[in-house]
């Protein structure tokens, strides 16, 4: 991890960078699949990285009534609950039955999740593979709200 200073508002703070391959690892080492009547708990990790420089990290839910959790959700909410709001990089990991690991981009309903947080995460980094990332903003190209009709 690399340290930076950054100047916000008018003063200066420390900000810890994870690479992308640090944060897919520590996404992947979440990964605890657990299987419940059919429904997978587990299976998807997600960590992000604040702009604070904290790391928060969850995993999904998956239940037969819909009202589980995508893994940036779980991850998401840990933010919130430590009071913070914005995101520098997120991602999502997977693992299949063979042991390869993906990573995954960001469902839509996660990606309108991601940006109603706090606006300024339009700007977040979405890692989508081990050498492949992109803004929310590009993923998420009709972010604003719609206009009355005249």
């Amino acid at each position: 991890m690399a340290i930076r200073s950054v100047q916000e508002s008018g003063y200066v703070r420390a900000v810890t960078e994870m690479t992308d391959d640090e944060l897919i690892d520590a996404a992947a080492s979440l990964l605890r699949p657990h299987l419940v009547e059919g429904r997978l708990f587990g299976n998807v990790a997600s960590t992000l990285v604040t702009a604070d420089g904290n790391r928060h990290s969850g995993v999904c839910v998956d239940t037969g009534s819909g009202t589980g959790f995508c893994a940036e959700h779980a991850a998401i909410a840990a933010m919130v609950t430590a009071g913070e709001y914005r995101i520098v990089k997120i991602v999502a990991v997977w693992r299949d039955e063979d042991g390869s690991l993906y990573v995954l981009p960001p469902c839509g309903r996660c990606r309108e999740f991601i940006r109603q947080v706090d606006p300024t995460n339009l700007e977040a980094e979405v890692i989508l593979g081990r050498h492949d990332s992109a803004p929310l903003r590009e993923l998420l190209p009709r972010h604003g709200w719609p206009q009355a009709l005249g």
